[in-house]
């Protein structure tokens, strides 16, 4: 049955939304795989799952038999404004499907926590994501979404992902969706993941097709679809989708995403939102900027260390310099300090309902195992610096148990001054020992030495200083002609 809204709908842009609930209908009771429906919160997302809504729930309650689950990702850096959104939208769509007995459930993703942004960037000392090592996605978004699919694969054979994404959106976007379409049947197949199939319900939409949608039929959990055009209208935005495949734009310039993305020059969002009225976001913008100067070739050496996060120095070519590695150890506790200090700041500014944790507890201790294993951070600098700046203790669980301490630290720093070694180096091969302790086949521990040993343990004075005479050394022979003798 058609309604009055669909029915002027279908006079302003020409879409037949009788027909396309019709369709939503027919490929819903085509099979028994059920549904994962893409929920990013934005406005292609949103459009695609109320259309399902209000088709499904036409049918008898007995033809809703297939489950129908909505899945949202949470990078765990996004825009505080945008989660705290998010989570308020599922919490409202699980109260309305239970109350309205539709098959729905709603749940978001989050990374591993030894997968996340800042055990990776703090931890261990990514540098900013670039477009030349765009690390974050697949480890933040891909990885979460798969698992969640697989999951559900293995539990039901195969499953119908349904995305809000639109072909107008780019011409790189139509042709990949395009390129797996199954012949006679609306779905596509998955570029990555089997047992998956694509369901693209407003695939021919336009922008404003889509907002017309929303803004002439009532959302069916209970939101107002024009705080979302608010939101949108404060920022400036596009959509950032759920992300499953790496042939999916990294979100950037304009649209909602992590608010420490540095794969874009600008953050338009965030900027954007700053200054419609959200000033107290500004300390978020200010920490972006200054990983995305860490960028700046000119200044990459300030922030990072000269060998790789395996010990080994590479150079390319001639270069007298090597490849920049992973963000100095003195530069990653500045940034975890720093980062602290915006949340306090964040926190201390927030309209009521808007208080968010940065950066997660469970981050924290991740942090410091790294910093302890790879760094020799015995005196945990971690909990010195979130007791300085917040007043808080980072609380302890049975996993945290570690037998070195500060006094240890300045012991160990002594003897290694009075033989010249490097305190990370003896720091790293008691760690290896202490790792294989208890156990009964200790070959492990030759391999693991031997890894600590090859690393370069010398001064970057020493080592490029030997790089240029080795490099100066060819020079001048193959200036050198070789004189044949006269026979």
């Amino acid at each position: 049955m058609t309604s009055n809204n669909e029915t002027n709908q279908t006079k302003r842009t020409g879409l037949d939304l009788g027909a396309l609930q019709e369709h939503i209908r027919t490929v819903y009771a085509a099979d028994d795989r059920p549904w994962v429906i893409g929920y990013s919160g934005g406005k292609d997302s949103t459009c695609a799952l109320q259309l399902i809504w209000s088709a499904i729930r036409t049918l008898p309650e007995d033809a809703r038999r297939k489950p129908i689950f909505v899945l949202s990702s949470d990078t765990l850096v996004e825009t505080p404004v945008i989660v705290n959104y998010i989570d308020e939208t599922l919490a409202a769509i699980n109260a309305a499907a239970a109350d309205q007995n539709m098959p729905i459930t709603a749940q978001k993703v989050v990374p591993e926590i030894s997968d996340s942004f800042w055990v990776n960037l703090i931890g261990r000392g990514y540098p900013a994501p670039s477009k030349r090592f765009r690390w974050c996605t697949e480890r933040l978004k891909i990885d979460p979404a798969n698992a969640f699919i697989k999951n559900r694969v293995a539990e039901y054979g195969e499953v119908v992902m349904v995305l809000g994404v639109r072909s107008s959106e780019s011409a790189t976007r139509a042709q990949v969706m395009s390129l797996h379409k199954i012949d006679g049947t609306s779905l596509s197949r998955h570029s990555t993941l089997p047992g998956a199939f694509v369901f693209t319900p407003i695939e021919t939409f336009s922008v404003d097709d889509v907002w017309a949608f929303l803004l002439q039929n009532q959302s069916p959990w209970g939101s107002d679809n024009r705080d979302l055009l608010a939101m949108y209208r404060n920022a400036q935005a596009g959509e950032c989708p759920l992300v499953v495949d790496k042939q999916t734009e990294s979100c950037g310039n304009s649209r909602f995403g992590c608010w420490v993305c540095t794969v874009v020059t600008k953050d338009k969002a965030m900027e954007a939102l700053v200054e419609n009225g959200e000033e107290w976001l500004e300390p978020l913008l200010d920490l972006r900027d200054e990983l995305a100067e860490t960028q700046n070739p000119e200044r990459k050496r300030e922030f990072r260390d000269f060998r790789r996060r395996d010990g080994s120095v590479t150079f390319v070519g001639d270069a007298e310099a090597s490849i920049p590695g992973p963000y100095l150890f003195e530069y990653r506790k500045e940034l975890l300090r720093k980062l602290l200090e915006a949340q306090e700041q964040v926190n201390a500014n927030a309209p009521p309902g808007e208080k968010t944790d940065l950066i997660q507890v469970e981050e924290l201790r991740e942090i410091r195992r790294i910093w302890r294993s790879e760094q020799g951070d015995w005196g945990d600098a971690v909990s010195e610096t979130l007791k300085a700046v917040t007043g808080k203790e980072l609380p302890a669980d049975a996993t945290d148990g570690f037998e070195f301490q500060a006094d240890d630290a300045k012991v160990l720093a002594d003897v290694c001054a009075a033989h010249d070694l490097p305190p990370r180096l003896l720091a790293q091969l008691l760690e290896a020992e202490r790792s294989v302790r208890g156990l009964k086949r200790r070959t492990l521990i030759h391999r693991k030495i031997a890894s600590i040993l090859e690393q370069e343990w010398r001064d970057e004075t020493i080592v490029l200083n030997e790089r240029k005479a080795r490099l100066k050394d060819r020079e001048a022979s193959s200036s050198n002609p070789l004189f044949e003798t006269e026979s």
